[in-house]
């Protein structure tokens, strides 16, 4: 049998109900730890949290833009020795478009709750010495692209933030790092499929040396983040994209 690398270990997904967030869950129960899901579609996070392997897993459905809910959802968490953020949303915009209720819509959920999540956790010492947050952010945070400004502001945002997570929490040997994937196949995906005819979306997917990326993918590298194999990596930014930045 297999070691379980997080074996004895408890761990936070947030974003947890479909998606990175869903494969995350079921990836790090696999590995041995105590998982607890949250996120806001009930039904969702139920079907997440019945592939799980293992016993004593929680299941907590919380809006975490919301800051008494925030509070709330922090006060019923054992202490954690690892974060795997990644709820977020993607709303492709022009910028002539913009206005401040779009800007406050997209940073809410992709930047605001990852900064009051983590300032929550500090407030209530929730947080054991040498856990590991992974923040999920994107290659569009270094190579922005049309239409999509503030999604790309809010993963580069979101970078910055978690190399002054790993910085302020030193003291506790935490280490704060985020991943950065392309596309992967998810539900963002499908979406962005249906706005797109088949000839672009061929033409995009032919550009991936490695071809297109699966949720595995990205819960591999944050399984390996999670865990001691990674104890001597922070304040990183690590792409995980089947080499697609090799064009750009």
């Amino acid at each position: 049998m297999s070691e379980k690398t997080l074996s004895g270990k408890t761990v936070l997904i947030t974003g947890a109900s479909s998606g990175i967030g869903n494969q995350v869950a079921i990836e790090c129960s696999r590995q041995g730890a105590t998982v607890i899901v949250t996120g806001r579609n009930k039904n969702r996070l139920q079907a997440t949290f019945d592939q799980l392997e293992g016993n004593n897993h929680s299941l907590i459905t919380a809006n975490l833009t919301n800051e008494d809910e925030l509070k709330k959802f922090v006060e019923q968490l054992p202490k954690l020795n690892g974060l795997v953020h990644c709820a977020g949303v993607l709303h492709t915009y022009p910028i002539k478009f913009l206005n401040q209720q779009k800007i406050r819509e997209t940073f809410s959920a992709n930047f605001d709750m990852a900064v009051m999540l983590v300032a929550q956790l500090s407030t209530q010492k929730k947080i054991e010495k040498g856990a590991s947050f992974v923040f999920m952010s994107s290659v569009s945070g270094k190579y922005p692209h049309k239409g999509n400004s503030l999604y790309c502001a809010s993963k580069a945002a979101l970078e910055a933030f978690s190399k002054t997570v790993a910085l302020e929490f030193q003291h506790l040997l935490l280490r704060s790092n985020c991943i950065c994937p392309s596309m992967i196949k998810t539900p963002m995906y499908d979406k962005a499929e249906e706005g797109m005819s088949k000839e672009l979306m061929d033409e995009h997917i032919a550009k991936y040396p490695l071809g297109l990326g699966y949720p595995s993918d990205i819960a591999d590298m944050a399984i390996f983040l999670l865990s001691e194999k990674s104890r001597w990596i922070t304040g990183t930014d690590i792409t995980v994209d089947g080499g697609f930045m090799l064009a750009k």
